[in-house]
């Protein structure tokens, strides 16, 4: 048997990251062998990765990677065990590298872009060895990739929000920075859609009563405090403001400013302001769940649908939105609690 010495395990230790013992037990079994060696740690390193499977994987972080000329981008989640180990320095490197490998890469999933050609193997069994070397259970959960015309995106400085916006337009360069701007809004602001046009029938109807019931409740708090109250709305949702609906509350307005005794020649002045306040006190939903409907935080007088056009506007040009995507780290994922404290110390041991 070939004699392992102190200088060929700390060779293999500073090659594999591995610990000593490890390196040293991996080198008598390949009688020396270095190649043999990384190769049996490998092994072992997914063997070990394969005993965490039934671990969850719920903190990590969310990245973004942006072309150089903002026609593409790729958002990622990369999910670790605890946040400990997602502010460590060589999982943070890790989850930048995987943004990147599937940013270039052309396969569709995350399964076929791991089986492609990385370093000196594929890109999983890379993943699976800087996975050994962080000691949990690392997960590349999911990713999207956009191509348009211009392309921008947002992190969160926590790195637990990413969004990705694209924008149809023939003036690109001039539409970079508000899609910055829209993107950095939507992770703030938590849209679920782009649009009230995305709303199912079923999920509008659903929420109406509720929304309402709630406006009410706290038109009692604000009456018991001496405020003023809100408008109690009728619907929740532009989809639910048909032209029939809009006339009818057009004239309910007209009927009630005549009856106050104002003269029907400036009706026409008042009337559409009246029904701006209508509309909006009756699309609560669209403000609070479509990306194009709410506010912009950073100028609330107008709309994400508003400022893009005033945008565009300026440019001279014309812009639309055709792509909206926001990761939140660990969204949906069902996280595992031990029913006592003595159950947390068990699973653990």
């Amino acid at each position: 048997m070939a004699e392992i010495t102190a200088k060929m395990v700390k060779e293999l230790r500073t090659a594999t990251d591995a610990p000593l013992m490890d390196c040293k037990k991996a080198l008598v079994e390949a009688e020396g062998d270095f190649e043999k060696a990384k190769d049996i740690l490998r092994d072992k390193g997914m063997s070990k990765s394969a005993k965490k499977a039934d671990r969850i994987a719920s903190e990590g972080l969310v990245k973004v990677t942006i072309s150089d000329d903002f026609k593409s981008a790729t958002i990622v989640e990369v999910n670790s065990e605890t946040d400990f180990v997602s502010k460590n320095e060589r999982f943070q490197n890790l989850v930048q590298e995987v943004a990147d490998f599937l940013h270039n890469s052309t396969a569709e999933t995350i399964e076929d872009a791991f089986k492609e050609n990385y370093k000196d193997s594929t890109f999983g069994e890379y993943f699976t060895a800087e996975t050994v070397k962080i000691g949990e259970k690392i997960v590349a959960r999911r990713f999207a990739k956009v191509n348009g015309a211009v392309v921008n995106g947002y992190v969160h400085s926590n790195s637990r929000v990413g969004v990705l916006i694209e924008i149809e337009t023939d003036k690109p360069e001039a539409m970079k920075k508000i899609a910055k701007d829209i993107a950095m809004h939507a992770a703030a602001m938590k849209p679920t859609t782009l649009s009230y046009k995305d709303f199912e029938p079923e999920f509008v109807e659903a929420e109406t009563k509720g929304r309402i019931e709630a406006i009410k409740k706290e038109n009692e708090e604000l009456a018991r405090l001496g405020k003023p109250l809100k408008n109690v709305p009728d619907y929740i949702s532009m989809s639910q403001l048909t032209d029939e609906v809009l006339k009818q509350a057009e004239e309910k307005i007209k009927a009630e400013l005549l009856a106050e005794g104002k003269p029907e020649k400036i009706l026409g002045k008042i009337i559409p302001g009246k029904m701006k306040r209508y509309i909006a006190d009756n699309t609560t939903l669209d403000k609070e769940l479509a990306l194009l409907d709410q506010n912009f935080v950073m100028d609330d007088s107008v709309t994400i649908a508003q400022a893009l056009e005033k945008e565009a506007k300026k440019a001279g040009t014309t812009a639309k939105i055709v792509n909206y995507i926001r990761f939140e780290l660990g969204e949906g994922i069902e996280k595992k609690e031990a029913k006592s404290f003595a159950e947390e110390v068990a699973s653990q041991l």
